[in-house]
């Protein structure tokens, strides 16, 4: 009896560890975290790094879609961020981490097309397998996560939003990830560092 019951708590313990693990990792990165480069396929039909970007000081990781309408309705902004910030050395990279399943819309055809029509300057790659995006904690489209290249790899120093107003560019009045950026290139810390993501829940099969 003893036995059994000795059996019973360190299976119960052992339960208790891995739902705290697989906790910690559902959570995903947190300011401070080295984020791990990936592989993925750009619409180009290329294989994209992060460690393709020899010159690079860091990156505006932004997951997104073809489908939400928030992330249809930052598109000019996150165009213009990469416009803004490549040359500087943080260039956007977009990961659409939808399963094409739930949302056909966001497949590889449809992700050249709306490519093409919008005239991205940026990759935008498919998170194939949804790996990518667990990782990272991401749970919306749009959803940011900025990396400042360093010594240690890419360290994660913004998670959140682009701004604070989705519906109306001209009403923004907090440029979050153009003032996280902003403030690294000038070696100084980020004014805010975590903001909420306002966008649709990825979809997972």
């Amino acid at each position: 009896m003893k036995q059994m019951s000795k059996f019973l708590i360190a299976f119960f313990a052992l339960i208790a560890v891995s739902s705290l693990t697989n906790l910690g990792h559902a959570q995903g990165y947190q300011i401070g975290d080295m984020a791990t480069d990936f592989k993925l396929e750009n619409v180009d039909g290329n294989m994209v790094s992060l460690a393709n970007f020899n010159d690079a000081k860091g990156f505006i990781v932004i997951f997104t879609c073809n489908t939400c309408p928030y992330a249809v309705a930052y598109e000019d902004r996150v165009e213009a961020l990469n416009k803004k910030f490549e040359g500087k050395g943080y260039p956007v990279i977009a990961i659409m981490p939808n399963s094409v399943e739930v949302k056909p819309g966001d497949n590889m055809e449809a992700m050249k097309t709306r490519a093409k029509a919008k005239g991205f300057t940026f990759p935008y790659l498919m998170d194939e397998g949804q790996k990518v995006y667990p990782q990272y904690g991401a749970t919306k489209t749009p959803h940011v996560y900025i990396l400042e290249r360093t010594a240690k790899g890419n360290q994660v120093k913004y998670i959140g939003a682009i701004d604070d107003n989705y519906q109306d560019a001209s009403a923004v009045t907090k440029t979050y990830v153009e003032d996280a950026v902003t403030a690294l290139l000038a070696g100084k810390e980020v004014p805010e560092a975590k903001t909420r993501a306002i966008g649709c829940s990825i979809k997972v099969k």
